[in-house]
């Protein structure tokens, strides 16, 4: 077990301002025309599952190298968790997708990730443990084939990869896209990417409240948290895993997981989720607010900056996407 190191870096490149400035427009004329299908939205987690209100506890007796940040000293927090499927579309809860754990710690405050004095951090969480390619540039053109069907996601392969090369990423894409997804209340969601924690990187995970399904959860993702609420209330807990080396735990790379064996997960909080109202107007008006709000790993204290090329890439699409919606 490799002990954790601060002498990680990031690899900013010459022309990123300029690319990702470009990612940016893609994803809004790709926003625009899904809204013109769907109703105004997001461009990717446009299907929203659930709303709920929760409570965000950091833990006492943390490490040393866990101690900053939001994880500076013990309290507890109000949170709201944005549950999604990953999509551009709205698509029937049992189609395969990417699914999503959004996290607003509410009451923070302190300075920005983004320059400003923030008064929120958010943890935007996925179901999968990396990304599919080590940099934004192919994920954006995977995203950019896939919003145009499938016709165009195997012209966009072929053309770039080659027939066998584009065979061997469709039996991936395949594999990441259709994983076993048992619910909200039991899976595991990672953050797949680092942020800062002071001086120190790391990656974040959500370990599940539940260890056993419920049969027919993908029928209906939010109906299955109800059903889970209505045994008790949900605990996860929220995790750290730190950075030890370039090699191993890579900043700039995101398709590399990094192993728990060599960099361990550390407990730094308790996300509870309460019995609720999930039906009528109060939860209608709550769930309609989350929809109109920003969940961005940009809207966060300057000590959890996102870190590494896809982080970076995320900056300037959420912001474009955030405007184009009217959320800002």
């Amino acid at each position: 077990m490799a002990v954790p190191r601060t002498d990680w870096r990031e690899s900013v490149a010459a022309d990123e301002a300029a690319r990702f400035a470009g990612y940016a427009e893609r994803f809004v004329e790709m926003q625009k025309r899904k809204s013109a299908k769907y109703g105004n939205g997001r461009a990717l987690h446009r299907k929203q599952l659930l709303a709920l209100h929760a409570k965000f506890e950091v833990l006492p007796g943390l490490p040393a190298h866990a101690r900053h940040g939001l994880f500076a000293s013990p309290g507890t927090y109000d949170a709201w968790v944005r549950l999604s499927n990953g999509g551009t579309d709205r698509a029937p809860d049992v189609t395969p997708d990417i699914r999503g754990f959004a996290i607003k710690v509410r009451g923070v405050s302190g300075p920005g990730a983004l320059g400003n004095t923030t008064e929120a951090q958010d943890f935007l969480l996925i179901n999968q443990e990396k990304f599919a390619f080590p940099r934004s540039d192919e994920f954006v053109e995977l995203v950019m084939a896939v919003s145009n069907g499938k016709g165009a996601l195997l012209k966009y392969l072929i053309g770039r990869y080659g027939f066998f090369g584009a065979l061997k990423l469709m039996k991936r894409f395949a594999a990441t896209m259709g994983k076993t997804f048992t619910g909200f209340a039991t899976e595991r969601m990672y953050s797949a990417t680092p942020i800062a924690c002071g001086p120190y990187a790391a990656r974040v995970r959500l370990l599940p409240a539940r260890q056993t399904p419920l049969a027919d959860a993908s029928k209906g993702w939010a109906a299955d948290i109800g059903r889970q609420l209505a045994a008790g209330p949900l605990v996860h807990e929220l995790q750290l895993q730190f950075f030890v080396d370039e090699r191993r735990t890579p900043i700039e790379d995101a398709s590399v997981d990094w192993a728990e064996e060599v960099a361990p997960y550390v407990t730094v909080a308790r996300l509870t989720i309460a019995q609720q109202p999930l039906e009528g107007s109060a939860a209608a008006a709550f769930a309609e607010e989350v929809e109109q709000a920003v969940f961005d790993p940009w809207d966060a204290l300057a000590e959890h900056r996102p870190l590494g090329d896809v982080m970076r890439a995320r900056k300037a699409v959420y912001f474009a996407s955030e405007k184009a919606r009217g959320a800002l």
